[in-house]
């Protein structure tokens, strides 16, 4: 059984095949390591889009409230920007998390 084991480890084809392998994994331009770091950044580029894929339905969602209502023009305008009529004063009261 040892001996088969060592004649396999002798055979030049068997140590080629062993070379053109560890070429391949780890010094081609098209290596293991370059794919798996390729399909890492190809999953975050996917999570954001659709995360800003999702903001767009949200704004366009917003934008065409704002385009038809008055009332939620002024409400936006007032909660984000704390915008304010003539006369009135705003008091911001903010939750303290503990």
């Amino acid at each position: 059984m040892r001996s088969y084991i060592i004649s396999i480890l002798k055979n030049k084809f068997f140590i080629a095949f062993v070379l053109v392998m560890v070429w391949l994994i780890f010094f081609e331009h098209h290596s293991l390591i370059h794919q798996w770091r390729s399909g890492r950044i190809i999953r975050e580029f996917k999570k954001e889009k659709a995360f800003y894929k999702k903001q767009i339905y949200q704004d366009s969602l917003a934008i065409e409230e704002i385009t038809n209502d008055p009332d939620a023009l002024e409400r936006l305008a007032r909660e984000k920007y704390y915008m304010k009529k003539e006369g009135e004063n705003i008091y911001i009261i903010k939750e303290v998390e503990e």
